[in-house]
């Protein structure tokens, strides 16, 4: 087996194992910036950090070549069942691409990226759908807000996209088909000077995107 596919399985089941051990940690929000959070860190970082491996350089490049005119309504449909009642939106964007809005109280508790429970239906149905549909890629993308310093927010945002582009991994879509992108508090959507717009800030997106219609050649491969 070639070298560079059995050091990304080892990682992702690295990371798995990180995840799992890190759940006593993150309950007490210590997880971040601990030894377990370094190696998790480091680990995933071997698959999609800094824009240098083969995973997300893959993922970009097919996110960058979208297909207009895609038929999103079977696939927002079940997205949106799955979802029903944790808040998350999923909407069409006026590039072609859908997008689900995950909000804070379904994501991760405060300063963990341990994925709660709560949020493993939504990731369920997009890796069934990911995997029934295989021209899709999808964009994960994390943000906090703006309490805390700066390099820990960028940090923990980036942490929380990997885990929920590892979970997807875990679930049958290939890395190359994933790219996770931390955006720490540079982009609110809400007041950050008000408790309930910080809880807005802190949020996980993930824009699916079509690289050909349904049935046709993917252009990611």
């Amino acid at each position: 087996m070639n070298t560079k596919i059995i050091t990304r399985l080892t990682v992702f089941t690295l990371a798995g194992a990180i995840l799992a051990g890190c759940a006593t940690e993150q309950q007490n929000n210590a997880a971040v910036g601990t030894g377990a959070g370094a190696a998790l860190g480091a680990g995933l970082g071997a698959i999609f950090g800094g824009g240098k491996g083969a995973a997300i350089g893959a993922g970009v490049g097919a996110l960058a070549g979208g297909v207009t005119g895609y038929n999103w309504q079977a696939i927002r449909g079940r997205l949106s069942g799955a979802s029903k009642g944790t808040g998350t939106t999923v909407s069409e964007q006026p590039d072609g691409s859908l997008k689900l809005n995950i909000p804070s109280s379904v994501t991760f508790a405060t300063n963990s990226y341990q994925i709660n429970p709560a949020l493993y239906p939504t990731l369920n149905e997009l890796s069934t759908q990911m995997s029934q549909n295989p021209e899709l890629v999808a964009d994960v993308r994390g943000y906090t807000d703006n309490t805390g310093g700066a390099e820990l927010n960028q940090r923990l945002s980036q942490n929380r996209a990997q885990a929920v582009a590892v979970y997807l991994s875990q679930h049958g879509v290939a890395p190359n088909r994933l790219a996770a992108t931390g955006y720490g508090p540079s982009q609110p959507i809400a007041d950050n000077n008000t408790e309930q717009g910080r809880a807005q800030n802190r949020r996980v997106e993930i824009y699916l995107k079509a690289t050909a219609q349904h049935g046709q050649q993917p252009r990611y491969q």
